[in-house]
């Protein structure tokens, strides 16, 4: 029979919550993981281990196996001869891992539970990304049969009735698209995953999500895991101190293939601004992006960090400008303002600068000019609330506590109990639990995060 053999429910028993209470205080014998419990679904190896096990079949294009080392971390960035980072919590991140790395911090989670009956969410640990990315350029119905199976698997679960699933969640380390093909599409993109009946009643939590409204989406892996929250504070001390030479930057390579790309248009903006903006091209010689310390050195020189749209909305590298305390500069809502609704503010001013990006692609405006007009004052507070952002949007070390801060991990558990518990709420009300809990609509994800609504440029 197959198991997992990593880390199968850790618990936080009642017992264990109390063996460090005050006896003589009745008032401690709260249980302070009520209404935090999760219960974690042990999925047979093939679902998960074994994905990782036969690492070096998991993606066409090169070898993932040393991404997968340090629990999904990468290989320890050591090669710093300018101190552009500190310390040794650097780590060369795939952008694609976060199944790994988000299963490993829940196999540290505080409010564990073996009893499905006390959890007040239900995970789902299944590589769904390194799965599907197996298949992505190959259109053959074997990219279907896991996810298949998993929900076949998960259906026979007593706790699966309990809810008929919407209690539980698990999380993709691709974006919400790889997942959202039609079932009866059989040379469309990606799996159906998230197309079957079963998959309509959970949440998936992904690195960029869809229209579709049970799909949130949570930041993408960067390569800084602090392990204490002096780590933490010092590099953010650093990034406000830091002198920055450059009034904006641009890390990236054109997307000539993508007809509504603007890379070109703001790769000729930045080479003609002269000494205002820097590039780090990611199209010639040795890739310097894959770098960190390549990376991190551009971001920190720089006020603004120039973050169009790549392959898909969202990329990586945004939040790798906010980790050097570098103000985002958007040009499509869909990179950050229709994603992220737990990590970032919903007031986007407050931490970025948004650009239309067809008036980019028409030449009707200016990017350097634009920038040129951010007021001083401006740029201070922006650049403050964007250092502010750093702890939301890192993964912490497993290994360490951030006692006074909150990192990604921390707010995603946060937001899928709040959902879960909505829909509770909405069950003990004698309402339909169904409603909007899967619909593909921009304008309902808008109202919901209280935004204006962005969904003419969908």
């Amino acid at each position: 029979m197959e198991k997992s053999t990593i880390g199968h429910n850790r618990l936080c028993t009642q017992k264990s919550n109390y063996d460090s209470l005050d006896d003589s205080d009745p008032k401690s014998y709260s249980d302070s993981c009520s209404g935090r419990y999760i219960y974690v679904h042990d999925l047979p190896q093939r679902f998960n281990d074994l994905l990782v096990e036969n690492c070096t079949g998991l993606y066409r294009f090169y070898d993932m196996c040393p991404f997968l080392t340090n629990s999904g971390f990468g290989f320890q960035v050591v090669e710093n001869p300018e101190g552009i980072i500190s310390g040794w919590n650097w780590f060369a991140t795939h952008q694609f891992l976060l199944e790994v790395i988000f299963r490993t911090r829940m196999n540290n989670y505080e409010c564990l539970t073996n009893d499905s009956s006390l959890a007040s969410a239900i995970f789902v640990p299944y590589y769904g990304g390194l799965d599907v990315a197996r298949y992505l350029w190959d259109y053959n119905i074997s990219r279907d049969s896991l996810g298949a199976d998993l929900v076949k698997w998960l259906r026979k679960k007593p706790e699966w009735k309990i809810l008929w699933g919407r209690d539980h969640f698990f999380v993709s380390g691709r974006i919400g698209w790889d997942f959202r093909r039609h079932v009866d599409n059989d040379n469309g993109w990606g799996s159906n995953l998230m197309s079957l009946p079963e998959s309509m009643n959970m949440t998936m939590v992904t690195i960029e999500s869809s229209a579709w409204s049970n799909e949130f989406a949570i930041p993408y892996p960067t390569h800084f895991h602090p392990s204490s929250e002096t780590e933490l504070i010092e590099w953010q001390n650093k990034m406000r101190k830091r002198k920055r030479h450059y009034l904006f930057s641009f890390a990236g390579a054109p997307r000539p293939f993508l007809q509504d790309s603007i890379r070109s248009e703001i790769i000729n903006h930045c080479l003609g601004s002269k000494r205002l903006c820097k590039l780090l091209d990611c199209d010639s010689g040795p890739n310097k992006c894959d770098n960190p310390v390549e990376v991190i050195k551009v971001f920190q020189d720089s006020v603004f960090c120039l973050q169009p749209p790549g392959d898909s909305y969202t990329r990586r590298s945004a939040f790798d400008s906010i980790v050097a305390g570098c103000i985002p500069v958007f040009f499509h809502p869909g990179s950050a303002y229709a994603q992220y609704e737990w990590h970032l503010p919903n007031d986007y001013a407050t931490y970025s600068v948004f650009i239309p990006g067809n008036l980019v692609k028409n030449g009707n405006i200016s990017i350097n000019e634009t920038l040129l007009q951010v007021p001083n004052d401006k740029i201070t507070s922006m650049r403050e609330e964007v250092i502010k952002l750093i702890p939301k949007i890192i993964y912490a070390n497993p290994k360490s506590k951030l006692e006074s801060f909150e990192d990604a991990f921390d707010i995603a558990i946060k937001g899928v109990l709040a959902r879960i518990e909505k829909v509770r709420k909405e069950i003990r009300e004698g309402k339909d639990p169904g409603i909007d809990f899967a619909e593909p609509n921009w304008r309902l994800r808008f109202s919901r995060m209280g935004q204006k609504d962005w969904s003419p440029f969908f």
